[in-house]
C-alpha cells in the first residue's frame, strides 16, 4: 500500500486514514478548516477542486453518504488519494480525477455540481522564496493554475445557486472576493481564522454561490489557539470532534 517516504497519518474526527510524503504534498490545518466550515447537504452533488491528496474529499465523506469527484493535476497525488480511498473502502464513492482543472469544460457538462471546493495554490508566480521542489511549488504557487482559473471551473460546474468553499490567505481577501464576482459567484460568508487573539488574521474560508443575491455576512472569528498556547475548545472539535 505505502511506498517509498509514505506513511499513514489519521484523521482522527472522521476515523479515516490518509497517506501522506512530506517530499511530495502533506495536508495543512486550512484543509481541516475547509472541510470543518463546508456543510454538506443530504442531495448534493459534490467536487473538490485543487484535491492534493485527496484530504477534502475523505472529511466530506463523513458527513453523507453520497458520492464525491476530486480533480488533481500532480499524478504521483492522484495515486496517493486513490491508494487512501482504497484503504479506507470508500473507492466505490469517491473518485480522483487526474486532470488539469482548465480541461473541466471538455470533461463535464456545465452546471452538474451543487457544491464544488477548493484549496487552490496561495502564491502568485513572482512571489519570492518558492518552493524548491516542484511537487511543493504546484501546489503552493499559481504555477499549473491560477484563483481566476479556479473560479472559472467552479462556474462552470455549479448549477444555478450552488455554493463554492474556498480557503486561502487572508492578505489575499479581496482578490478572492473580486475573483469570485467575475465569475459571477456571489460571496456570502467569509469566516476568518486567527492563530491567537491578539495576531492578525492568516487565513479565511468564504462561501459562494453562483449568480446569488449580494449580501455578505462575517462569520465569528475563529482562534487556532488560546493565550496559553494551547487549542482552543473549537480547534479540537476541528481535529477530534
Amino acid at each position: 500500500m505505502l511506498k517509498v517516504n509514505e506513511r499513514i497519518d489519521d484523521l482522527f474526527k472522521e476515523n479515516l486514514k490518509i497517506i501522506q510524503n512530506d517530499d511530495v504534498f502533506s495536508f495543512s490545518t486550512d484543509a481541516l478548516l475547509l472541510g470543518h466550515f463546508t456543510e454538506v447537504r443530504k442531495n448534493d452533488k459534490i467536487l473538490d477542486l485543487c484535491a492534493g491528496n485527496g484530504v477534502i474529499a475523505l472529511l466530506l465523506s463523513a458527513k453523507g453518504s453520497q458520492p464525491i469527484e476530486s480533480i488533481e493535476i500532480q499524478e504521483q497525488l492522484v495515486d496517493m488519494a486513490r491508494r487512501s480511498f482504497e484503504y479506507n473502502r470508500l473507492n466505490d464513492r469517491l473518485l480522483m480525477h487526474h486532470m488539469d482543472l482548465k480541461e473541466v469544460y471538455q470533461n463535464f457538462k456545465p452546471s452538474q455540481y451543487t457544491l464544488v471546493t477548493c484549496n487552490p495554490p496561495y502564491f502568485k508566480t513572482n512571489q519570492r522564496n518558492q518552493h524548491q521542489k516542484e511537487a511543493h511549488k504546484i501546489a503552493r504557487h499559481e504555477v499549473k493554475c491560477t484563483l481566476e482559473d479556479c473560479m472559472m471551473a467552479a462556474r462552470h460546474l455549479l448549477k444555478q445557486g450552488g455554493r463554492l468553499m474556498m480557503v486561502h490567505r487572508a492578505e489575499r481577501l479581496m482578490d478572492v472576493l473580486t475573483e469570485m464576482r467575475n465569475a459571477s459567484i456571489e460571496p456570502k460568508r467569509v469566516v476568518f481564522i486567527y492563530s491567537k487573539i491578539d495576531k492578525s488574521a492568516v487565513t479565511i474560508v468564504v462561501e459562494g454561490r453562483k449568480n446569488g443575491n449580494q449580501g455578505l455576512t462575517i462569520a465569528p472569528p475563529f482562534y487556532i489557539y488560546n493565550n496559553q498556547g494551547d487549542y482552543t475548545d473549537e480547534m479540537k472539535e476541528v481535529y477530534y470532534g
